[in-house]
């Protein structure tokens, strides 16, 4: 495909997909995209990787492996329905305290209600909230995960920045994101199905077709592991590695705030 990734240098601002918009611009219209998936944000998520999300956030959350003792606080952020938060939780032995930050009220309130149904709303706070504009003292969490988030952020550099100022020293910085496949024929396959089935099943299965059209070009336009890698250690973090899942469709990035 001829559409270019963007680099550490930026672009993603003003990437909606694959037009151009203008600045300030891309944060309603992807605001619009998540108002119209997120009673389905789990189905979204089945489709866009095969229900392969599933494994890789578990991995996520074993990588980062919370402490099973009071007092551990961990901000998940673009994260409303709560899926990390609440593995999080559940791996700590509910000794862990997760703050779920998401700019968008329609999948907070799907958080909310499976908080209360799992019996985990003693454990979880949500907020609505920009990730540019974290309303938190600086030093305040011990983690800070974003799944499948940071791409839809318009600067992701100032929101990585954010993530630095709040994490206290020793922090950790745990990025799951679809990332570039590093397979010759995989990367042939994945990108099929990814433009000619994702948006037609969504479309089927959700009658909104547009929104998947979006995000599947929205993971063509993100940074490769090595550039987001590079903004990363730019925004501060040290010992900046990641790990690749399904052949590089999907990637964790991992940074220490030392």
């Amino acid at each position: 495909m001829s559409v270019e990734r963007t680099t550490a240098a930026g672009g993603m601002e003003t990437s909606y997909g694959f037009r151009k918009v203008g600045a300030g611009d891309k944060q309603s219209l992807v605001n619009d995209v998540f108002h119209k998936v997120a009673n389905r944000y789990d189905l979204m998520n089945d489709l866009m990787s095969g229900g392969l999300h599933r494994l890789w956030k578990d991995a996520m959350v074993a990588w980062l492996n919370p402490p099973k003792r009071p007092g551990w606080k961990v901000l998940d952020v673009a994260g409303g329905t709560g899926d990390i938060a609440f593995r999080i939780i559940k791996a700590s032995h509910r000794n862990a305290h997760a703050t779920v930050l998401d700019i968008n009220g329609s999948m907070l309130a799907v958080g909310r209600d499976r908080a209360e149904r799992q019996g985990l709303s003693e454990n979880t706070v949500f907020v609505e909230a920009n990730a540019e504009a974290l309303p938190f003292e600086d030093e305040t969490f011990d983690a800070y995960t974003i799944a499948f988030g940071i791409r839809n952020v318009p600067r992701i550099d100032v929101a990585l920045s954010e993530a630095f100022r709040v994490l206290k020293r020793g922090g950790r910085f745990l990025c799951l994101e679809f990332s570039e496949v590093d397979m010759p024929l995989l990367d042939k396959a994945y990108e099929a199905w990814s433009f000619n089935a994702i948006p037609k099943i969504g479309k089927a299965v959700t009658g909104e077709g547009e929104p998947y059209s979006y995000l599947v070009e929205s993971i063509r336009k993100f940074p490769n592991q090595a550039n987001f890698a590079a903004m990363i250690t730019r925004a501060g973090f040290d010992r900046v590695t990641f790990r690749n899942y399904s052949g590089g469709i999907a990637a964790l990035h991992s940074g220490w705030k030392l």
